[in-house]
């Protein structure tokens, strides 16, 4: 009976969690459909006189709303994308993992597993990065989130905003989300601003259009300057090739910590999250080649990065302990693992 109640009480609590999850994401949409009202309405039915202008105002607008929700959706409601099942311990392996009780035995289970794995990061020991709770090996630059209860591919961080893990599958969403959030913001401080100095000085009537206005432009401005340093926060991310983990902790290979590992240069770095195809950059359609699993590295050549070969990749023999290398300049140091 008590083990009953308990269960009940936890399925509870975490009912509990996942209702109260979606509080910021409820705040941002109640904004929202302020800001809409009060700009459609308030401002270019109600204040605005000259027709042309009305209709320039609301054509911009719609415009910018449109891709604005569209991104805010796609971000939410674009899953994170899992590692595939090859990455996780079959049942023998699994059993035999759990029922040995020395670490450098598993350990080296773990790095005999691996070699048939495009793996090539490490723990900060040199471990191989292996996650106790989904029971796999994690792909290069995935992380386990706590909030989500699972490895994602890419991670980059768990954003409460959107109510959802931020990483491969939707990370291009939520940079065009910020993008056009600031895009939102500025266009509505900047229209409605003459109109503000005009409530300002007792030039316009009407004491509710006033309230909207001068409190539109004052919420405008204010998302407009957090939204502008974390988005420019993002665009350093995106042009050094890095996730906001590996910002925080430098990613381990092989050979050593290396914090450019994954740095291709600014333009190849851009393509490694828009894509090729530069029509796409701006709609929120999934453009990011690969599967999230692999991923080019700066100190690997053409002839030795099996993602930039010609060649079958992955088959490698067995005196080759782990495939290629990274630069032998990287220095060894020590780094704790995030997630």
């Amino acid at each position: 009976m008590r083990r009953g109640w308990k269960m009940a009480l936890s399925g509870g609590l975490r009912c509990c969690r996942r209702v109260l999850s979606w509080v910021p994401v409820l705040v941002i949409v109640l904004v929202v459909l302020w800001s809409y009202y009060a700009y459609v309405f308030e401002l270019c039915l109600v204040t605005v006189l000259s027709p042309a202008e009305k209709v320039i105002y609301l054509i911009f607008y719609h415009a910018i709303f449109v891709f604005f929700t569209w991104t805010y959706w796609k971000s939410i409601f674009t899953l994170p994308q899992q590692p595939n099942q090859k990455f996780h311990l079959s049942y023998t392996d699994k059993e035999r993992y759990e029922n040995e009780e020395r670490p450098e035995v598993q350990k080296q289970m773990l790095v005999d597993m691996a070699k048939k794995l495009p793996v090539y990061t490490r723990t900060g020991s040199g471990a191989v990065r292996f996650c106790d709770r989904c029971h796999l090996i994690k792909p290069d630059r995935c992380h386990h989130c706590s909030v989500c209860a699972m490895c994602v591919l890419k991670m980059d961080h768990h954003c409460p905003w959107v109510n959802n893990c931020i990483g491969f599958s939707n990370y291009k969403f939520f940079l065009q989300f910020l993008a056009y959030s600031v895009l939102y913001c500025l266009y509505i401080a900047t229209t409605v601003f003459s109109y503000f100095i005009k409530y300002w000085r007792g030039e316009l009537p009407g004491v509710r259009s006033k309230f909207h206005v001068l409190f539109l432009l004052f919420v405008a401005c204010m998302f407009f300057v957090s939204l502008v340093i974390l988005f420019g926060y993002h665009c350093w991310l995106v042009s050094r090739n890095k996730t906001t983990l590996e910002a925080f902790c430098t990613p381990v290979f092989m050979s050593g910590p290396e914090k450019n590992g994954f740095n291709l240069g600014f333009v190849k770095n851009i393509q490694q999250v828009f894509g090729d195809n530069k029509k796409f950059w701006l709609i929120p359609i999934g453009s990011s080649p690969g599967d999230g699993h692999s991923f080019p590295m700066r100190s690997m050549n053409e002839s030795q990065n099996p993602l930039l070969a010609n060649e079958e990749p992955w088959e490698e023999n067995e005196d080759d302990s782990r495939g290629p290398s990274i630069s032998n300049e990287v220095y060894r140091v020590q780094c704790w693992e995030p997630f």
